[in-house]
């Protein structure tokens, strides 16, 4: 799944994932490792189902994606916010914007 992400970081593309019970839409912009070797998604949610009730920057852990598919839409490149020189959650980069 960590290859799907980084071709979609490529491509800028929108995915739709199955993320802890709920569907949500979200601009991916980092994905790779964590310090514990798990792998993580920073990506911007856009819509969808949400625990704490707010839309905007999340880190999901990609061993918990239950889903994750291509809606078919890109996105403009990457949201207010992001720091483009590195993740600290994600030492080790797979793919970024």
């Amino acid at each position: 799944m960590v290859t799907k992400i980084a071709q979609a970081i490529r491509n800028r593309q929108i995915l739709i994932c199955q993320y802890n019970g709920g569907e949500r839409i979200v601009e991916p912009h980092c994905v790779g490792y964590g310090r514990e070797q798990q792998p993580l998604l920073r990506c911007y949610q856009t819509a969808g189902h949400s625990e704490s009730g707010r839309l905007g920057w999340k880190l999901f852990r990609v061993d918990r994606i239950d889903e994750l598919t291509n809606n078919g839409e890109t996105f403009e490149g990457p949201r207010q916010g992001y720091n483009p020189d590195g993740d600290k959650a994600i030492p080790e980069v797979v793919e970024m914007l």
